[in-house]
């Protein structure tokens, strides 16, 4: 939940301008949400080849997929013209490792946040054939071999194998079932909360796939009425809803229970990987090593406070625990992914927290050496990749501030440390397979943005994308006006904040301020970086748009991020009051009228802000909130708040519901009633609970819709509402 539509908040209502006296265009709501007209382009497909030298795009316009020169930009060449095949909605596509296949997606389908079903298609550039993969249609996962000749794939919750040489699909399980058994990809909570929706890889001679079997038969089911109408797939006018259901562990319940499995194409035999007898465990990620014969297996209490790297033997199933690290709060997800294996088959790159600062190490495979490569007291935010031949660590850090992002490379004693980035702001790259070039993206509050093609050494080749147009553009808006500030709390915490004054803005006028935040664990909106939104539009009718990043958000160390462990919502609430009355001190804000709004975990935030801070927030607006966590599911509630069991007056402690008789503002409570993330049954007992203690409120629900609110005319009516509540009430 970390990330929950934080980048889609962000985008509608963050950076902002002021309308007056008629000086600037005026942004409209159709311009936010229909016409995108403050959308910042970026490179779209974008993928390195073999060589190094070459990476290839997808042109959605000519429904092509081209090959560009590193060096130059210049298309070489059109890999592929998709117009001479009737493929419904390409969206995707990847190479065999050779490159001599492509895989298609096409006809997706959406299932959760980041799982699918689509239709693919192999194209083989010798034969120059299109051939689908399977005859059965909503196919998830497909996934090439090392080699090529095969491809991996999930269809009704069972895993397959497609060879390409010979044609044959080999069904390699059999007792797949929905809402009982998945294999080959996760459940909803693993998907959601570790963050990845493939649960299978292959052995790096194509010989094996290993795979996560989930057994959810004791997960309980939660229900989900989903109305005729507009419904996806559901038959307008119908006369009675559709029930739909799916497993979901709430905190404190039962979850999958988890194995690994290992198939052998050549001997067509799995064996079972000895992970233990203690089911109540997680195992978020599955990766082979170098070895083919030789499977890593990432396992975890179900505290999420002890990781162990088991190595499985293939042949058997037999493992050993060659790494293991405790923490005394939790292992952050992020780490998972972050697992390098060298290919001289001796070392492991991976990253940890263990100094209170997230940093790079070089393991050996054994476990028994570790050698720490980054240090100091800022977070890395990525690790990109180890280059072995030239024995360099590429990196994004914090360690300018932890409001930027910036890339770095280091060699492996830690002396020959550079700053490869040159503007100051959000960098992201993208490197070629040899680490010989690399495609930064980049953006701060003043540039959209920026993609830039770079050698090993920072040097810059060329531009790809300015968006320069958009920088002109929205100065006929009022330009953006935004700038940084930090204070201090009583309790002596320096928290950082973000604050977007009108163009025309007079210091001795008093301003209405909107605090927008999501607030939620290693989060932050306080970023230097490119946004253009609602807010812009709020600031143009005469609002000052402010963040503030409490205790609990990211890129300033382990203690700073993980002091709001067992108390969800205590501190971060805190510190929006502190920002709150901050913010009244200055000469130009209006005390009286500060709001809030936020979602998700902003919403939560938001509801505790009002009951807990009700006298400094005239109004506030949540959007999907949580409003007790034992409602949450319990990879995400409990990795910060332990079961509730065990926990309950941290959980009830900090629930808005409890604390429904002390709302004093106006209140604006809005939910999708399809969410299939944070249940509208968060919102149903909030409003129950607001009934109860007598508060007027208003609250709207969205049919059929998700976490995300969005389809069809939903955002600009969302928005509307919003709109229409803020000028209203604030």
């Amino acid at each position: 939940m970390k990330n929950i539509l934080l980048l889609f908040v962000l985008s509608l209502s963050i950076g902002f301008s002021l309308f007056g006296q008629q000086k600037f265009k005026q942004i409209t709501l159709e311009d936010i949400t229909k016409n995108y007209t403050f959308y910042a382009s970026g490179v779209s497909g974008l993928k390195s080849m073999n060589d190094g030298v070459h990476y290839s795009t997808i042109d959605y316009q000519g429904n092509l997929i081209l090959k560009h020169s590193y060096q130059t930009g210049m298309v070489t060449d059109t890999i592929l013209n998709l117009s001479h095949f009737k493929l419904i909605d390409f969206s995707d596509y990847e190479f065999s490792s050779d490159e001599s296949k492509i895989l298609l997606e096409t006809n997706v389908h959406e299932i959760y946040r980041r799982s699918y079903t689509a239709d693919f298609y192999v194209y083989d550039f010798k034969t120059k054939i299109l051939t689908p993969l399977s005859q059965k249609t909503n196919q998830q996962l497909a996934t090439f071999s090392p080699d090529g000749s095969k491809i991996a794939f999930v269809f009704d919750n069972n895993l397959y194998i497609k060879n390409l040489v010979t044609g044959n699909e080999n069904q390699i399980s059999d007792d797949g079932k929905k809402n009982q058994i998945i294999n080959g990809a996760p459940d909803w909570v693993y998907e959601e909360e570790f963050e990845f929706n493939k649960a299978f890889d292959w052995s790096a001679d194509s010989k094996k796939v290993a795979y996560i079997k989930f057994d959810e038969s004791k997960v309980k089911t939660f229900d989900m009425t989903v109305f005729a109408g507009q419904a996806p797939k559901l038959e307008q006018n119908k006369l009675y809803p559709e029930n739909r259901q799916w497993k979901y562990p709430k905190a404190g319940e039962d979850n999958s229970i988890v194995s690994v499995h290992i198939y052998d194409i050549v001997a067509n035999k799995t064996v079972k990987a000895d992970i233990g007898g203690e089911t109540d465990i997680y195992i978020p990620r599955i990766k082979w090593t170098k070895d083919a014969n030789k499977l890593s297996i990432l396992k975890l209490n179900r505290l999420q406070n002890k990781i162990d790297m088991l190595f499985a033997n293939a042949s058997d199933g037999k493992t050993e625990v060659i790494y293991s690290e405790e923490n005394k709060y939790y292992i952050d997800e992020s780490l998972f992914d972050e697992i390098q294996f060298l290919n001289d088959g001796k070392q492991f790159a991976m990253t940890s927290e263990k100094d209170g600062y997230k940093h790079i190490y070089l393991c050996s495979i054994d476990g028994k050496s570790q050698k720490q490569i980054t240090k100091g007291n800022w977070d890395v935010i990525s690790f990109n990749g180890y280059d072995e031949q030239n024995k360099l660590f590429y990196y994004i850090s914090s360690e300018t501030s932890p409001i930027v992002r910036e890339l770095f490379v280091t060699d492996i004693v830690g002396k020959k440390k550079k700053k490869l980035s040159t503007i100051e702001g959000i960098n992201n790259a993208d490197f070629s397979e040899n680490f010989k070039y690399y495609i930064n993206t980049c953006s701060n509050i003043n540039l959209p943005t920026f993609v830039s093609l770079h050698d090993s050494q920072g040097k810059l080749i060329r531009v790809l994308k300015d968006n320069q147009a958009l920088a002109e553009k929205v100065k006929d808006y009022g330009g953006v006006n935004k700038s940084f500030f930090k204070f201090t709390t009583s309790e002596n915490v320096e928290l950082n904040g973000m604050m977007i004054k009108p163009p025309d803005f007079d210091p001795n006028k008093k301003y209405p301020v909107l605090m927008n935040q999501y607030s939620g664990p290693n989060s932050q909106t306080v970023l230097n970086q490119w946004s253009y939104g609602w807010g812009q539009l709020l600031a143009q009718k005469g609002y000052i748009i402010v963040v503030v990043d409490g205790r609990g958000t990211g890129a300033r160390g382990e203690n700073f991020r993980k002091m709001t462990y067992l108390q969800l919502g205590k501190y971060e609430t805190i510190d929006q009051i502190e920002a709150a009355k901050y913010l009244g001190t200055l000469g130009y804000v209006d005390a009286a009228r500060i709001g809030i709004w936020g979602w998700s975990f902003g919403g939560f935030e938001t509801l505790l802000a009002m009951t807990k801070g009700a006298d400094y927030f005239k109004a506030g607006i949540a959007v999907a909130p949580v409003t007790n966590w034992r409602y949450y599911d319990n990879i995400y509630t409990e990795r910060f708040m332990r079961k509730p069991q065990d926990n309950a007056r941290g959980y009830d402690d900090n629930s808005p519901i409890n604390f429904a008789a002390n709302l004093k503002g106006k209140l604006l409570l809005v939910h999708g009633t399809a969410d299939d993330n944070v249940h509208v049954q968060n919102s149903m007992e909030m409003s129950e609970a607001l009934v109860q203690a007598n508060k007027q409120f208003q609250e709207f629900y969205y049919t059929n819709r998700n976490h995300g609110i969005r389809g069809g005319n939903t955002t600009f009516h969302l928005y509307t509402m919003m709109t229409d509540f803020i000028l209203k009430n604030l």
